[in-house]
């Protein structure tokens, strides 16, 4: 068939086939889709098995909760990023916090803390470098956010995420902090390790049918949000780690690479009552005010619930 032909195939499948209320952007967008799908499987010649054995894919991507995995390794939320910084540039938004991916494993209700917060259970205090992370969240014009409100969370020292890995404690490494009266906000935790697609799932599957390793670097996830400025989705990567800027889901960018520095001065590791030296980084977020020109940057998707 040639693609006029399949144009018309599809129309007669899903538009001339309606008979009750048609949501038009719904069926827009599956009329595009199908088109596509119908003709990469004409130009490349898809043989049936081929086609229900993709079918079969996705259903295991499902049954594995490996959804958002394979989204971020196929460069698809990144690339709904790049669009979202498009929007934002077009009226003038330049200058704040480079956003990134969230990535699959934010998990909502994690303990809401002010002050010094720690977000690690301790139990990995005999192995893990003890990490300080501090800094102000700021507007776009440089005034601080006064209650600002900066969700952090990340793997331990194995690669691993609680909730999804059952060994570590309810919401460990995961909190919600607000920021004090001057937008500062503060945590005490540990350094953490990159982690790789669980190498017999689906998505690893397929990256090694693509010639494609599955491994991010170390990183650190956060929500920066505060009434009146759009919501920040972004995350740090640690410096000096193997895959800092071949990230298998695309979100290492410039200027989320903070300095990590060491601290090995007995008196500044006595002041924070530790026994061995440690790390510190001081990283400040800008966030955007809102903007009804643009599209709103909370994105509406399932996520796990704690």
């Amino acid at each position: 068939m040639n693609h006029n032909e399949i144009d018309a195939l599809v129309d007669s499948f899903i538009v001339n086939k309606a008979r009750g209320k048609v949501e038009p952007r719904v069926q827009k967008v599956v009329v595009r889709l199908l088109r596509d799908l119908f003709k990469a499987i004409e130009d490349f010649d898809l043989q049936p098995t081929e086609v229900w054995k993709g079918l079969e894919y996705i259903a295991d991507c499902g049954r594995a909760h490996e959804v958002g995995l394979l989204a971020a390794g196929l460069g698809l939320e990144r690339f709904m990023d790049i669009r979202s910084d498009e929007a934002e540039a077009k009226v003038g938004l330049r200058g704040g916090t480079p956003r990134t991916i969230e990535g699959p494993l934010y998990v909502t209700g994690a303990p809401v803390c002010t002050g010094n917060v720690r977000l690690d259970d301790g139990a990995e205090d005999d192995c893990a470098d003890v990490l300080f992370m501090q800094g102000v969240v700021r507007g776009e014009k440089g005034e601080p956010i006064p209650g600002a409100t900066v969700e952090v969370w990340h793997a331990n020292t194995l690669g691993n995420y609680s909730f999804f890995d059952k060994t570590q404690s309810a919401f460990n490494l995961r909190r919600t902090i607000v920021a004090d009266g001057e937008g500062h906000y503060s945590f005490r935790t540990i350094m953490p390790a990159g982690y790789g697609c669980p190498p017999e799932g689906p998505t690893q599957q397929l990256l090694n049918k693509l010639g494609r390793h599955g491994r991010r670097p170390a990183h650190i996830h956060f929500f920066i949000s505060a009434s009146g400025y759009r919501k920040l989705t972004t995350q740090i990567n640690i410096a000096g780690d193997e895959y800092l800027w071949d990230d298998f889901a695309f979100a290492s960018r410039e200027g989320l690479v903070p300095k990590v520095n060491r601290i090995t001065a007995p008196e500044q590791i006595a002041a924070r009552h530790l026994s061995k030296p440690f790390s510190a980084i001081d990283f400040d977020f800008t966030l955007y005010q809102q903007r009804e020109a643009v599209a709103d940057s909370e994105v509406d998707r399932l996520r796990a619930i704690g």
